[in-house]
C-alpha cells in the first residue's frame, strides 16, 4: 500500500507540518486498532486515512486522523495533505468533499497549486485562566477562550509576539488544562512581515508536545483575530521550528483555510490490514 509524507502549509520541503497520507481502496476503514498502530509507527503529528465513497452521496471520501497516541475529531494539515495527494495523483479535481467526525469538510484546488479547506468555525467562549496555566505555559495570559467540542483547546492570548516565540512550556503540566491542547497567540509585531498574528500549538494530551502548523487551531484563531483587527481575511504564522503560514477567511459559521503542500516521501507500507 502506498504511503506518502506530505509537508502541509508550506511550498517547500522540510518546513510546515508533515502528515502521513494513506488512500485506501476498501469501501470501509479497517479496525481502529490497526490504524492507530500505523499512525504510531509513522510518528507524525497526524496520519490521515481516507477511502472513496459511492457516487451521489454528500461526500466523496471518508477521512480519519490519528496522532501517535489517539484518534482526533478534526485536523487541518492532514486534510490539506490528503487533498494534495488526491489532486497530484489525479484521483480528484476541483472540489473534494470529505466526511469526518466533525462533519462535512471540503477542499478546493487552485491554479497556483494551493488548496482551500472549508471547516466549521470554532465557537469561542471567554473563560478565566485556570490556576496554574501561566506557570505551565511560562507566560501570563491576557485572555483565555475555550474553542468548543471539536478541538477542545484553550486559546490563550499573550502580551506580544516575542512572548509567544520565547515560550518553553512545562508539557506535563499543560496536559491538565484542556481536552486537547493550548494555542498561544499574539498580534504580529510588524504586519509588514506578511502575517497578521502569530501562534504556537501545544498538544501533549494527544501525544504532540508542539505541533508545527495546526490547521484546526486556525478555526479559532480566525474569529478571534478577525474580531480584533476588523478584517475577515487574515494570514497567520505558526512560529514553530518548522514554521508555516495559514491564510484564514472568516465566513460566519465556516472558516476557510488556505495553504500549499508538497510531497516529500512516496513509499510502500509493507503490512496488511
Amino acid at each position: 500500500m502506498r504511503i506518502r509524507i506530505v509537508d502541509a502549509f508550506t511550498d517547500r520541503p522540510f518546513s510546515g507540518n508533515p502528515a502521513g497520507v494513506l488512500l485506501l481502496d476498501s469501501p470501509a476503514f479497517p479496525d481502529a486498532e490497526r490504524l492507530q498502530e500505523i499512525a504510531t509507527e509513522v510518528n507524525l503529528s497526524e496520519t490521515a486515512f481516507a477511502h472513496p465513497l459511492p457516487p451521489g452521496g454528500e461526500a466523496d471520501w471518508a477521512l480519519r486522523w490519528f496522532t501517535p497516541a489517539t484518534e482526533v475529531d478534526m485536523c487541518g494539515h492532514a486534510t490539506l495533505a490528503t487533498a494534495h495527494v488526491l489532486h497530484t495523483t489525479g484521483r480528484a479535481t476541483g472540489t473534494v468533499r470529505f466526511t469526518a467526525r466533525c462533519g462535512i469538510l471540503t477542499s478546493t484546488a487552485h491554479a497556483d497549486g494551493s488548496l482551500t479547506l472549508d471547516f466549521p468555525t470554532a465557537p469561542l467562549r471567554a473563560e478565566t485562566a485556570p490556576p496554574g496555566l501561566a506557570e505551565a505555559l511560562g507566560a501570563e495570559p491576557v485572555s483565555v477562550h475555550d474553542t468548543g467540542e471539536h478541538t477542545g483547546d484553550l486559546l490563550v492570548e499573550l502580551r506580544d509576539e516575542a512572548t509567544v516565540r520565547a515560550l518553553a512550556p512545562d508539557f506535563a503540566a499543560l496536559v491538565t488544562h484542556s481536552r486537547r491542547g493550548i494555542i498561544a497567540t499574539a498580534a504580529a509585531e510588524d504586519p509588514a512581515d506578511g502575517y497578521d498574528y502569530v501562534s504556537r500549538g501545544f498538544f501533549p494530551g494527544v501525544g504532540i508536545d508542539e505541533d508545527p502548523v495546526t490547521g484546526s487551531a486556525h478555526t479559532a484563531l480566525a474569529p478571534f483575530w478577525s474580531a480584533r483587527l476588523g478584517r475577515d481575511d487574515l494570514t497567520g504564522l505558526q512560529a514553530s521550528a518548522r514554521s508555516g503560514f495559514v491564510r484564514t477567511a472568516l465566513r460566519g459559521e465556516r472558516t476557510l483555510l488556505t495553504g500549499s503542500a508538497v510531497t516529500v516521501i512516496d513509499g510502500e507500507l509493507l503490512t496488511t490490514f
